[in-house]
């Protein structure tokens, strides 16, 4: 069982910061995209952030310019840096990691593994 391990979140004020982690076992390998969805209370699941494997990235627009995306691809690790936070932040986040699975006499396809998600709280 793949377990992505989030770490990070907990409760804020408004204005301030949180950096989350999400690190795949090193058993993952060909990573193409890792990113941060998030869900709050009685809301369907939205796209926070995506870094793609050159490094480019996709910004939700209600976090543009206050979230912050990156990657260590030697450590299989994501990282979302969340300033300025506003109580419409609050909810679970979740990474996600999707991959190329290649095996012998097979097409290569795609396989996304999910976090358990880190609840992130910010108080007005």
């Amino acid at each position: 069982q793949v377990q992505l391990v989030e770490s990070g979140g907990g409760l804020v004020q408004a204005g301030g910061s949180l950096r989350l982690s999400c690190q795949a076992p090193g058993t993952i390998f060909n990573i193409k995209v890792m990113g941060w969805y998030r869900q709050a209370p009685k809301k369907a699941r939205e796209l926070v952030a995506i870094i793609r494997d050159n490094g480019s990235t996709t910004y939700g627009d209600s976090v543009k310019g206050r979230f912050t995306i990156s990657r260590d691809n030697a450590k299989n690790t994501v990282y979302l840096q969340m300033n300025s936070l506003k109580p419409e932040d609050t909810g679970v986040y979740y990474c996600d990691v999707l991959h190329l699975v290649v095996l012998p006499k097979t097409e290569p396809y795609e396989y996304k593994y999910w976090g358990q998600g880190t609840q992130v709280t910010v108080s007005s």
